[in-house]
């Protein structure tokens, strides 16, 4: 499983690929987490407010840090 952390590197992107972290570790999944800081790939799949997520190429989510246990339910 892959997700992807879209930002340009502020603390609100940092946030949400560690909650992303934290969410695979309680769910007990193997996780890859990739950062993308480009613009460009940004709005190519949709991030227009960031921070944005997507798990597995698909975007669950943009503009806002969700809670631990609201991405355990995208991974799950």
């Amino acid at each position: 499983m892959k997700a992807t952390v879209y930002g340009p590197g502020c603390t609100n992107c940092e946030q949400l690929a560690e909650n992303t972290k934290k969410a695979a570790e309680e769910l007990d999944l193997d996780l890859e987490v990739k950062k993308v800081e480009d613009v460009n790939e940004m709005t190519e799949v949709g991030v227009f407010t960031t921070p944005g997520l997507a798990v597995d190429g698909e975007l669950k989510i943009t503009g806002r840090v969700p809670e631990v246990e609201e991405i355990k339910s995208f991974l799950s």
